[in-house]
């Protein structure tokens, strides 16, 4: 899987960091950046995943998961990106970065590879 998130970081310049992480916020895969870091961005990745799950149940006709959120902040973009059952696609961007483009190339990563990024159930720590 490093080839294919290498090629989205590489494919869309002002790319950082691409972070594979399961719902529960556990880091699967990554390119760029450090260790550390992925894992951080993964854990705060369980939460707002959650949180933007809490929000789409209010939309009565929706099915009540998330599919993508963007987050604009002072020197950059952070993106989310349902990738699978249990499965997310996250990216840091500088701010020069093409939103669009962006977007695009995650919405193809999720589609070549999403049966890939599915995350099986855990229980004891253990996927079952």
């Amino acid at each position: 899987m490093d080839w294919m998130l290498k090629d989205l970081a590489t494919g869309v310049p002002e790319t950082r960091h691409v972070v594979v992480l399961s719902s529960d916020g556990l880091r699967m895969a990554q390119y760029g950046g450090d260790t550390d870091a992925a894992d951080r961005l993964a854990a705060a990745c369980a939460g707002l995943q959650s949180l933007a799950a809490a929000i789409a149940g209010e939309f009565p006709h929706g099915d009540g998961r998330m599919r993508l959120v963007v987050i604009e902040v002072e020197g950059g973009f952070f993106y989310l990106m349902a990738a699978g059952a249990g499965a997310y696609l996250a990216v840091l961007a500088d701010e020069g970065v093409d939103a669009g483009l962006m977007g695009n190339r995650m919405r193809d990563l999720v589609a070549r590879i999403g049966a890939h990024l599915t995350s099986p159930p855990r229980r004891d720590g253990q996927a079952v």
